[in-house]
C-alpha cells in the first residue's frame, strides 16, 4: 500500500520534468530560429485544428499551420506549427526565421517575442517546480509521519 504514495507522486513528478525538458527544447528550437539571422518567405499549405477532451472536461482547440519555403542552399522544407496567428490562412505568403542544420531545419513563422516567450518560459519553469517540490515534500513527509509510527510494530 505505501507503493502507491510514492508511485503516484513518482509520476506526476516524471509527467512533470518531461514537460519541463519539452518547454526548454522548444524555446531553444525557437531561439536558434530566430537569431540565425536566416529568413525566407514560405506559403502556408494547410490550417487545420485538433481537439482535445470532450464531455465532462475541458475542451481545448490547437490550430495548426502547414508551412513550405526554400532554403538558402535551394532545398525545400516544410514544417508543421502550432499555436499560429488565426488570420494566417491557406495561400498566404509569411516570413520564416530558421536555422539550417545538416541533418534537419528548425524553422518557426512566430515573429520574434524573445522577452515574452521568455517570460513564459520562466513562468511554466516555475510552475513545474512548484509541483515537483509539492511531490518530493509530500513523499517525505508520509515518509516521516508513517515511518515512526511502524516502530510500535503496528
Amino acid at each position: 500500500m505505501d507503493v502507491m504514495f510514492y508511485a503516484v507522486p513518482g509520476l506526476i513528478m516524471a509527467a512533470a520534468l518531461f514537460m519541463a525538458y519539452r518547454v526548454v527544447r522548444r524555446t531553444v528550437q525557437l531561439r536558434m530560429a530566430w537569431n540565425s539571422g536566416l529568413t525566407a518567405e514560405a506559403r502556408c499549405l494547410r490550417t487545420f485544428t485538433t481537439v482535445h477532451g470532450g464531455g465532462e472536461s475541458r475542451v481545448r482547440t490547437t490550430l495548426h499551420h502547414v508551412y513550405e519555403f526554400t532554403s538558402r542552399d535551394g532545398r525545400t522544407v516544410r514544417f508543421e506549427e502550432e499555436d499560429g496567428p488565426a488570420t494566417v490562412v491557406e495561400g498566404d505568403i509569411v516570413t520564416v526565421h530558421y536555422k539550417d542544420g545538416r541533418r534537419e531545419v528548425i524553422a518557426t513563422a512566430l515573429p520574434p517575442r524573445k522577452v515574452k516567450q521568455a517570460a513564459g518560459t520562466l513562468a511554466l519553469l516555475a510552475f513545474l517546480g512548484v509541483v515537483v517540490g509539492f511531490c518530493v515534500a509530500f513523499m517525505v513527509t508520509y515518509t516521516e509521519v508513517f515511518a515512526t509510527s511502524d516502530v510500535g510494530g503496528f
